[in-house]
């Protein structure tokens, strides 16, 4: 118990640097940021890895943390809805992958186009609240324009990545595909 909790708090600082390092693959190019979404890929790995919880926290961290060092994303406009969003993806793809009967490739895009769909989700009306709250708008056509449209690159590099890392993983045992559920008897 000990030993997995000891791994799963030091991968999950490593996802967290992670997610503070890769938005610099962007540079300040914001626009191409909101297109890539680096921050998006270490945060799902991280709840498929350690678990729903850990990718919970380093997803609600990670944005927060990278605003008060750099000042990108923008606190509260960005980074506060943005942290609701990927405790979400972290969350979700976590809770989702280790209650799946199987945990194999098919299992793995399920849960992370699940885990996508319910981040954005959230991140609307957390978005539109912050915004309001700043005397701003934040409409349908904004919300899909920035978490749809705007987002397909990142999504298919997601699509793409996340899995091949998870089968580079299981290929070297380090991260091992379950291929039936475990027996609640023999636990």
């Amino acid at each position: 118990m000990k030993k997995n909790f000891a791994k799963n708090i030091a991968l999950s600082g490593m996802f967290l640097a992670l997610g503070l390092l890769l938005p610099f693959v962007t540079g300040s190019n914001q626009a191409l940021g909101n297109m890539i979404l680096p921050m998006h890929i270490p945060v799902l790995l991280c709840g498929l890895i350690c678990g729903p919880k850990y990718g919970a926290m380093v997803g609600f961290c990670t944005p927060l943390l990278r605003s008060a060092i750099w000042g990108m994303p923008p606190f509260p406009l960005i980074a506060l809805p943005m942290a609701f969003e990927l405790l979400t993806y972290g969350l979700m793809s976590g809770l989702l992958y280790s209650r799946s009967k199987w945990q194999c490739i098919i299992a793995l895009y399920r849960c992370l186009i699940a885990a996508m769909l319910c981040g954005r989700l959230v991140l609307a009306p957390v978005k539109f609240l912050v915004t309001s709250a700043a005397g701003g708008q934040y409409t349908l056509k904004m919300f899909i324009d920035a978490a749809f449209i705007t987002a397909i690159p990142g999504i298919i590099i997601q699509l793409l990545l996340i899995p091949a890392i998870m089968l580079a993983l299981d290929k070297t045992g380090l991260v091992k595909f379950r291929k039936a559920a475990k027996d609640p008897e023999s636990a």
